[in-house]
C-alpha cells in the first residue's frame, strides 16, 4: 500500500485521489444518459443509467455535492434527490483533473477524459506557439477544430436523428469552447434561468427521442467574487434549487432530468501562508519560463533544462500541501485519465501540483484578476472534485 506521505514528510503524488474515469465521472454522463438511444461512435462507458425517451442535462457551474448537503435550508429541492432522503438516488460523480469549467465542460460535451479531448487545463502551453492559452476565453486564438478534433456527443446524437439542442446565456453560441464541446443540434439562447428552464422542457416535449443539455453559471460567478460563505452565494444557491424544481415540475411523460455541475469550490483565506505569490517569490519562480493552470492546480512550464531542479524546488516549498509530480508522473498515475494523446502530452506542465491543504499558487502581477477571487476549485479534494448526479424521472 502506498503511504500518503514519503519518509522526508512529503506528499506521495501516487496517493493522489485520481478521478474515476469511465465508471464515476463527469465524462461518463451523457453517453450514459444517452446509451439507450443506440447511437454509434458514442464513448463507452461504465457508468449505467436506466434509459428514457427525452433526456435533459442540467449543469449548474459551481454546484458541488458538499456544497449542496452543506445547505439543506437553501436547497431543498436538492437536497430532497441525495440518497440520504426518502427517494433519493443521487450520487457524486468525480469532475476529472482539473476540476475546472473548461476541462469539464469539454469532459461533458465530448464524453472523455481530459487527456484525450486535450482542455487539461484553465491555462496551458500551446506547443506550435509557446505562449499560454486561456481555454476558457480561447485567448490567443488557436483554430478550435485543431485543437479539439473529437465529435461532441450532441453532433453523434444529432447525426443519428435525435432531437438535440443547447440552451444556454446567447453569449455562449458562437464561443470556441461552443463549438469544440457542446454544439450539435440547435442552440437556443435565452437570458435568464427561469426562460431557461422552460424552453428546456417545451424542447423536451416537442419529439420523441429528445437530447437537451441546460446551463447556468451565476453561482460559480457568485463563490468566485464572495466565497461559498458568503449569503450572497447562499441567495444564488436558493436560485438554484428553484429552476431545477420549476424544470423538474415541466418534464412530459418518459423523460429524465439529470442535474450535475463541473466543480465545487473552496474558499481560501487572504494572508501569506494560504496564498503563496508566485510573483513575488524568487525560490518558486526560479527555471521558470511560463506558469500556467490556475490557483489550486498548477501548471508549471521550465526553461529548457530546468524541469529537475524545478520540480525539486516545487516539492521541497510546497510538498507537505500539495500533491507534485512531474509531467510522466502525472500521466502515468491517471490525472488526466487512462490515455494521453500525444497531441496532448506537451500541453501538460514539466511539473504539475495540486492542493491537498487549503492554499492556492497566486500570480498577482500577471494574474491580478484570478489572484482576487475567494473561491477556487481545480483541485483533487472532495470539496472540489466530487460533483452532483441528481435524478427526476417521469
Amino acid at each position: 500500500m502506498v503511504q500518503p506521505l514519503h519518509d522526508d514528510g512529503l506528499l506521495d503524488p501516487r496517493t493522489a485521489p485520481v478521478p474515476a474515469y469511465g465508471s464515476a465521472a463527469l465524462c461518463d454522463v451523457v453517453p450514459a444518459a444517452v446509451a439507450g438511444f443506440g447511437i454509434d461512435g458514442m464513448p463507452r462507458t461504465g457508468l449505467e443509467l436506466a434509459p428514457a425517451d427525452r433526456v435533459c442535462v442540467f449543469l449548474v457551474d459551481g454546484l458541488g455535492w458538499e456544497l449542496i448537503a452543506r445547505h439543506p435550508d437553501e436547497a431543498p429541492y436538492l437536497n430532497a434527490l441525495l440518497p440520504s432522503s426518502l427517494g433519493g438516488t443521487g450520487r457524486p460523480l468525480t469532475a476529472g483533473f482539473p476540476a475546472t469549467t473548461a476541462t469539464s465542460l469539454a469532459s461533458v460535451g465530448t464524453g472523455l477524459p481530459p487527456g484525450r479531448h486535450g482542455l487539461a487545463s484553465y491555462v496551458t502551453l500551446n506547443p506550435a506557439t509557446g505562449e499560454l492559452m486561456n481555454q476558457l476565453r480561447w485567448q490567443p486564438w488557436t483554430p478550435p477544430a485543431a485543437w479539439q478534433p473529437h465529435p461532441s456527443v450532441f453532433r453523434l446524437a444529432d447525426a443519428a436523428g435525435i432531437a438535440t439542442c443547447q440552451v444556454s446565456s446567447p453569449d455562449f453560441v458562437k464561443t470556441p469552447l461552443t463549438q469544440v464541446a457542446l454544439s450539435g443540434g440547435t442552440f437556443h439562447g435565452r437570458l435568464t434561468g427561469e426562460e431557461r428552464m422552460d424552453l428546456a422542457a417545451d424542447r423536451l416535449a416537442a419529439a420523441g427521442r429528445t437530447l437537451v443539455y441546460t446551463y447556468y453559471s451565476e453561482l460559480d460567478g457568485m463563490g468566485h467574487r464572495h466565497g461559498v460563505d458568503s449569503d450572497a452565494w447562499r441567495g444564488q444557491l436558493m436560485m438554484v434549487d428553484r429552476l431545477v424544481q420549476r424544470l423538474a415540475e415541466q418534464l412530459p411523460p418518459r423523460s429524465v432530468l439529470y442535474v450535475t455541475a463541473d466543480h465545487g469550490m473552496t474558499d481560501i483565506p487572504f494572508d501569506e501562508e494560504s496564498r503563496i505569490d508566485f510573483d513575488e517569490d524568487w525560490e518558486l519562480r526560479a527555471g521558470v519560463g511560463l506558469l500556467g493552470g490556475e490557483g489550486r492546480a498548477r501548471h508549471v512550464y521550465a526553461v529548457p533544462g530546468a524541469a529537475a531542479d524545478v520540480l525539486a524546488v516545487w516539492r521541497e516549498v510546497l510538498g507537505d500541501r500539495m500533491w507534485v509530480a512531474d509531467r510522466a508522473g502525472a500521466v502515468t498515475e491517471g490525472w488526466f485519465g487512462p490515455h494521453v494523446e500525444p497531441r496532448v502530452l506537451p500541453r501538460i506542465g514539466d511539473v504539475v501540483a495540486v492542493a491537498r491543504d487549503d492554499i492556492a499558487i497566486v500570480a498577482t502581477r500577471s494574474e491580478p484578476g484570478e489572484s482576487k477571487m475567494i473561491g477556487l476549485h481545480g483541485s483533487m479534494v472532495p470539496a472540489e472534485q466530487h460533483v452532483p448526479l441528481l435524478e427526476v424521472r417521469t
